[in-house]
């Protein structure tokens, strides 16, 4: 099966039918040769990460606009010029493979066109790119509204949202130190850093297969951004504690804090059934064990049983601004209605889960985002609703204070984009 013809597949479920990659990609990779499965992710992940930088330019060597009928035109035109301008496949191939798709797509029409324009394309000079086409490759209302929330950190971010995500690992210290693991890595050839904020992070040199880091399978270590695993130390953990995690899946945080608390009795909430299955085989490889419900957060007849929790962790579902490099889906997904009808949703959350806290409870607000609409604000707005609620400072020596939460910005070879803030509900 022609790899580009299943990538522009799973870009159009993504560009049209508003599907994410998660779903996506996995279906047309059935159908690839297991040789052909890391190309089709490369152009695939590739593809949606430039999408709109590659569409204008496209659009530069062409005598009309194509037409609302000629999507999957559009699409294979911008892999091809991916592959000619960001992949070391000879332009040759490149082109020639392009073409084939669009027959398999049954695009006889433009076929020829395709050819033509990715050939205009290979003979001219490779451009070398600049801040402006890195702006040029996000969305006009993301780049807009990002420069407006945050002007200094704008250009920055967008450059590491762009890049390849690094890779991490949360160690398992009770069962290794991170100075051994380390050793054990560079033994095995694994280049690797200690991170700079979590004491349990791994930063490693170049990305690996799980099945090839030493003790995976044995619950030495998990793959978790080091932006992720600074939860745990804020939730203020303490033996036999009752701790919900809201919005569980896939279970790095159920999982590290019963690394760093085995006695906690913990609930790990999601409303996938699907994707609960993650954070169930998490806790297997691990040794661990948490109370998994699937069930809507929110629903709290559906699920609490009236036993309030010492500690909360709400990672709430948000617009997952600050992963675009892991997730670069989200370009082609995401647009200006999504964040309102977010932040509606996690104030919801916050206000429904604060129900189940314990007077002098602790709850940890999170996201992935690094808008303040669903970061600050929620918390903004939340302390003026809701009396029995303190704002506790955040004692660390990363992210940015806002007033109400630290935010985290991704960085090039660095931690994702991250939220955090720290309430606690008073006793009297």
């Amino acid at each position: 099966m022609n790899v580009r013809f299943l990538a522009a597949k799973a870009i159009d479920e993504v560009r049209i039918q508003k599907r994410s990659l998660n779903t996506a990609l996995p279906k047309v990779s059935r159908e690839a040769r297991p040789v052909d499965r890391a190309l089709l992710q490369e152009l695939v992940f590739g593809s949606c990460r430039w999408f709109f930088y590659l569409d204008d330019l496209v659009n530069t060597y062409l005598q009309r606009p194509l037409s609302r009928r000629d999507e999957e035109t559009r699409t294979l035109l911008v892999i091809g010029a991916y592959q000619l301008l960001f992949t070391r496949i000879p332009d040759h191939a490149a082109i020639h493979e392009t073409v084939e798709a669009a027959k398999e797509l049954k695009l006889l029409k433009t076929r020829g066109l395709i050819n033509a324009v990715l050939r205009s394309i290979s003979r001219d000079p490779k451009p070398e790119i600049s801040d402006d086409d890195i702006k040029a490759s996000f969305p006009d209302w993301f780049s807009a509204k990002i420069e407006n929330n945050w002007p200094n950190q704008a250009m920055d971010t967008m450059r590491a949202s762009n890049a390849h995500p690094p890779m991490f690992l949360r160690v398992n210290t009770s069962k290794v130190s991170r100075e051994d693991y380390l050793k054990t890595l560079h033994t095995n050839q694994i280049l690797a850093t200690e991170t700079s904020f979590s004491e349990k992070g791994i930063l490693l040199e170049e990305a690996q297969d799980v099945d090839k880091l030493p003790g995976f399978d044995e619950g030495l270590v998990s793959v978790q951004d080091e932006a992720a695993q600074l939860s745990t130390k804020l939730l203020d953990l303490a033996p036999n504690l009752r701790v919900l995690d809201a919005c569980s899946a896939p279970g790095g945080k159920t999982c590290a804090m019963l690394e760093a608390e085995p006695s906690l009795d913990v609930t790990a909430l999601d409303q996938d059934a699907k994707r609960l299955v993650r954070v169930e085989e998490n806790l297997a490889r691990l040794g661990l064990k948490a109370n998994t419900i699937a069930s809507s957060a929110e629903d709290l007849t559906r699920w609490y049983d009236n036993q309030p929790f010492d500690r909360i962790l709400l990672d709430a579902p948000c617009s997952a601004t600050g992963v675009i490099r892991r997730h670069p889906d989200i370009k082609l997904l995401r647009d200006p209605s999504d964040l309102k009808k977010l932040a509606e949703l996690q104030l919801h959350l916050l206000t429904s889960l604060w129900k189940t806290l314990k007077p002098g409870g602790k709850l940890v607000y999170a996201t992935c985002s690094i808008f303040p609409q669903e970061n600050a604000r929620i918390i903004e707005r939340f302390l003026a609703s809701e009396p029995s609620t303190t704002l506790l400072p955040i004692e660390s020596d990363w992210g940015e204070d806002t007033g109400y939460g630290k935010q985290l910005f991704p960085s090039e070879q660095g931690h994702d984009g991250f939220f955090y803030a720290l309430l606690t509900k008073d006793t009297k």
